[in-house]
């Protein structure tokens, strides 16, 4: 989905690249994201796994996915995600660990 602000139209389709400090240490995570109207799909990459990611959703520049972790610990995963040019932030909240920040940027082509 494309969103319009000011003069830039931004998209949360691509590839990005993606740090996350979690109380297991710093996560560096990779996501392909692709949106259909107000459907998000795509996958998350890390720690050698790759899983593809459920109940998406692009509210504007807003958006949120759920993964089912295995690495380090099996968990599911909450994503919200606001997007903002090449960049990207938010918070992740896993089980019953507190909400973890992230941040990234749209992956070199």
């Amino acid at each position: 989905m494309k969103i319009e602000k000011g003069c830039r139209t931004l998209s949360v389709n691509g590839s990005w690249d993606i740090t996350m400090k979690t109380p297991m240490g710093t996560q560096m995570l990779q996501l392909e994201l692709r949106s259909d109207g107000q459907t998000l799909t795509g996958s998350q990459s890390s720690m050698g796994e790759t899983t593809e990611i459920q109940d998406g959703t692009v509210n504007g520049d807003e958006a949120t996915w759920k993964v089912d972790a295995t690495k380090p610990v099996a968990v599911k995963v909450t994503f919200t995600a606001k997007v903002d040019g090449d960049e990207i932030s938010g918070h992740a909240k896993a089980g019953f660990f507190p909400k973890t920040p992230f941040s990234g940027r749209r992956a070199a082509a």
